[in-house]
């Protein structure tokens, strides 16, 4: 994480098999590609087994990176404020690491359109 600091971060947390993360994983993937020239950066952590991750990216290759967080990634979504562990669950984090919002759930094309506002 140390080195995604200074730059604004959408942080995802997603599984394979979770029906709504795998849907909003092209958009996000979209706004990566329109808003990283404008310093944004995003980052999928996959609560999953890494061999289904792998799988899945050979079908479905995504722009940005990839962390295999597994179930340890569970317990930093709470860290960030994912009380009930559910998936999807996005963070948005400013250029100095503070968070400016949080997601439950599937992300939707106003969220990012706001959220490409915030720095």
């Amino acid at each position: 994480m140390k080195s995604l600091a200074g730059k604004p971060l959408l942080l995802n947390f997603w599984a394979t098999w979770c029906p709504p993360c795998v849907e909003e994983l092209p958009m996000l993937n979209a706004f990566y590609r329109e808003q990283s020239a404008k310093g944004w950066q995003v980052l999928g952590l996959a609560i999953d087994q890494p061999s289904a991750v792998r799988k899945f990216l050979t079908r479905i290759p995504l722009d940005f990176p990839v962390g295999l967080a597994g179930l340890g990634g569970t317990d930093l979504g709470r860290s960030l404020g994912n009380l009930t562990g559910g998936l999807p669950f996005t963070v948005v984090l400013g250029g100095e690491g503070k968070v400016l919002h949080r997601k439950m759930g599937q992300v939707t094309a106003q969220d990012l359109q706001l959220w490409a506002g915030l720095r």
